[in-house]
């Protein structure tokens, strides 16, 4: 096909695909209209100098900051596992590790909080153990961000591990590298890009994770209410702070987007 007939398809497109494409785009545009309309703009110094504000930004930072460390620490070698070697159950394990992504999240809080409560596979014999109890603490929200923002992590790591050209990892090996030697000089290197993609969206996905913490950890002001959990509190008390909040959790999002869009689409 040619660039005048690119050109010429672009210029004159059907009116139904016009129209469809019209409404799927007010379906996103409109409801962030609303939300700037709502926007007490007046008073946004005051709501994010607020107690609650203030305890919900402490929260989200330190949980999606730790949350994301712990993606990188255990997801980036799991991701490697998943592309490099062979094993009977791979396809079976890459379909659990990518299954927080679309199983509702309430779902996995309620998973965590079975195998990690007080009563739990894990949490009976660790808190009969050490007496710790991870549920409703601040840890808890590390855990639950944790098992939701992974999977896309891995998703990107491993997809940039299997379209590496394998002969420099080869030629690494000949040479009488170690695999880890490998991977830490040639393949981590090489998919920087990719790495670095994967740590934002597994950290914003933290950031704006509501359904397993609110199961797994609760809400508890000052000590696991999240960003996300005020917006659900707020909403019952103080609109104005939710639509706050709301607005700087779609800034951040956005600006993630916009900073990492070539990692996700390309450009014609």
């Amino acid at each position: 096909m040619t660039r005048s007939t690119r050109r010429t398809i672009q210029q004159r497109p059907p009116a139904a695909i016009v129209v469809a494409g019209c409404v799927a785009s007010a379906l996103f545009v409109v409801p962030l209209l609303g939300l700037l309309w709502r926007t007490p703009w007046s008073r946004l110094i005051d709501l994010y100098t607020s107690d609650i504000v203030l305890d919900a930004i402490r929260i989200s930072v330190i949980t999606s900051i730790a949350s994301a460390f712990l993606c990188v620490v255990l997801g980036v070698p799991l991701a490697w596992l998943l592309s490099r070697v062979e094993f009977r159950g791979r396809d079976i394990l890459r379909a659990l590790v990518t299954l927080p992504m679309v199983l509702p999240p309430v779902v996995g809080g309620a998973a965590l909080l079975f195998a990690f409560g007080r009563r739990g596979i894990v949490g009976e014999p660790l808190d009969a153990a050490t007496g710790f109890v991870l549920p409703f603490s601040i840890w808890a929200v590390i855990v639950a961000n944790t098992f939701v923002a992974m999977p896309f992590l891995v998703v990107t790591v491993e997809g940039a591990l299997r379209s590496l050209d394998g002969r420099h990892e080869a030629a690494a090996a000949t040479l009488g590298a170690s695999q880890l030697t490998v991977f830490r000089r040639i393949a981590l290197p090489m998919i920087s890009p990719s790495l670095r993609a994967g740590v934002v969206l597994a950290w914003a996905r933290s950031l704006g994770e509501f359904g397993a913490t609110i199961t797994f950890a609760g809400s508890l002001q000052g000590r696991t209410q999240s960003l996300p959990l005020a917006v659900f509190v707020a909403l019952e008390s103080d609109r104005d702070a939710a639509v706050a909040i709301s607005l700087l959790l779609v800034v951040v999002s956005f600006v993630v987007l916009v900073a990492f869009r070539d990692r996700w689409w390309t450009r014609v």
